[in-house]
């Protein structure tokens, strides 16, 4: 069997560097050549070893090169490494805010939520009732500030678009599976180009929010459940699916996946993740798949 070995740089801060694909080869003890992906942004080694070797050849790679802005995984190379399926989780990975967080900062709340909110993405709380909590807040607010907020506050995650276009473009079904609400979803699942979108419904009354969610709650199970859904509606074999996420509510999720990723996640998700990006934007992604930047959708 034959491991690959992914470096990978954030794009604005290239790193892969010479000296860095020379330490990587001395650690990994490679003979081959490292095939570039992307400049000094990514590159990958083949190198000879069994899966069961891949998690502590990791660690050996991010003790070498602890200090550089490099996020490195080890993953066993097989035929389903470019995958067919694909879920993300939307606030705090393919967005860069917490949705919740920014309507409550329009009606003064925005600590408050937001202390929740990072309690319950690091698993210290129930999720469920942390966001029925969060969301009682919101009563009275006026639905028309959340196009507002999608205009002027919520940002897209650096190479979420290019992420998701080549997927489509290679033949992959793409979903966004949110805890957050569809009122977001709608709107940033189609600026990404996703197939479809899953998520809470905000219980909505004379068109102000009511501080109720309409049930059942897309929590962590819901991720995971929307996940075997659509592998068994495609017949795809679980290697072939990919999901990334941030949050404690997406450990099921990433866990189900064939290659589940950490994405800038909080301590106890990438711990628990497979594979963790830090550095990276969302194209790490494709170079975790073998893409090159040649191959990249527009």
């Amino acid at each position: 069997m034959t491991l690959v070995a992914t470096l990978i740089a954030n794009p604005a801060r290239p790193a892969i560097t010479d000296a860095v694909l020379a330490e990587a080869r001395r650690v990994t003890r490679t003979e081959h050549q490292p095939r570039i992906l992307h400049g000094e942004v990514a590159a990958e080694l083949l190198v000879p070893g069994v899966a069961e070797e891949a998690s502590a050849l990791t660690e050996r790679l991010r003790t070498a090169l602890a200090g550089e802005p490099i996020d490195v995984a080890v993953l066993a190379e097989d035929r389903h490494r470019r995958k067919r399926l694909f879920l993300a989780d939307m606030d705090s990975t393919m967005i860069e805010q917490e949705c919740i967080d920014e309507l409550a900062a329009i009606v003064g709340l925005k600590h408050q939520v937001a202390t929740i909110t990072e309690r319950a993405m690091r698993g210290e709380i129930a999720f469920e009732p942390a966001l029925r909590e969060r969301v009682a807040l919101l009563k009275g607010l006026p639905v028309g500030v959340i196009d507002g907020l999608i205009r002027d506050v919520i940002r897209l995650t650096p190479g979420g678009r290019t992420l998701v276009a080549t997927m489509r473009a290679h033949g992959a079904y793409t979903c966004l599976v949110s805890g957050g609400f569809t009122l977001f979803t709608g709107p940033v699942g189609a600026q990404l180009g996703f197939d479809e979108a899953f998520a809470n419904r905000l219980d909505v009354a004379d068109g102000h929010l009511t501080g109720a969610i309409v049930e059942p709650i897309i929590g962590a199970e819901a991720k995971r459940a929307s996940l075997l859904s659509l592998r068994e509606r495609f017949s795809l074999d679980p290697a072939e699916t990919l999901a990334v996420g941030d949050g404690a509510n997406d450990l099921p999720m990433l866990a189900e996946a064939g290659l589940g990723v950490a994405f800038r996640a909080k301590p106890k998700v990438a711990e628990a993740a497979r594979v963790r990006i830090e550095h990276g934007d969302l194209t790490a992604l494709l170079y975790l798949q073998g893409f090159s930047a040649a191959e990249f959708a527009a």
